[in-house]
């Protein structure tokens, strides 16, 4: 069953299989206000069953951009488009949210982006090619991030 992000009032339905659930949802209501005050778009997100077609895209880019594979369960996933640029984002058991941004316009900008939930541990997957900058959220916390720039067609 589809969930509309509420970043007004932060709710982990769909995330209580986390440790850091709190962390995450307010994570995710995060990037739900981002969409909404910039494009005027609502975050609605799927459970990783009902979304396999966006969650095998990201996992894709993942596995051939990088040869990463994350060992955390996708807990929800959603995919859309703004501004002409295709969105997704995978949400993990974890606490670890994966975005990809692929423009659509083949000179437009394509990546991958990493986000950590307040309280989790770098994946291992991720922990030795990656560094993680720290920004500061009212939803969300602490949120280290990172990206790679996806150099291939998907």
């Amino acid at each position: 069953m589809s969930y509309t992000v509420d970043f007004t009032t932060v709710s982990t339905t769909g995330l209580e299989s986390s440790p850091v659930a709190d962390a995450l949802a307010g994570l995710r209501a995060n990037e739900a206000r981002y969409f909404k005050n910039k494009y005027d778009h609502t975050f609605v997100v799927h459970p990783a069953a009902e979304a396999p077609d966006t969650v095998a895209w990201v996992t894709d880019i993942l596995k051939s951009e990088r040869d990463i594979v994350i060992e955390s369960p996708v807990l929800e996933a959603t995919e859309f488009e703004v501004a002409g640029i295709r969105m997704a984002y995978l949400f993990y058991e974890s606490g670890l949210s994966i975005n990809v941004m692929y423009t659509l316009d083949d000179a437009g900008k394509r990546a991958v982006g990493f986000k950590l939930s307040d309280g989790m541990e770098v994946p291992a997957e991720l922990a030795e090619r990656f560094k993680f900058a720290r920004q500061k959220s009212k939803l969300a916390g602490t949120i280290r991030g990172s990206y790679f720039t996806i150099k291939s067609e998907h």
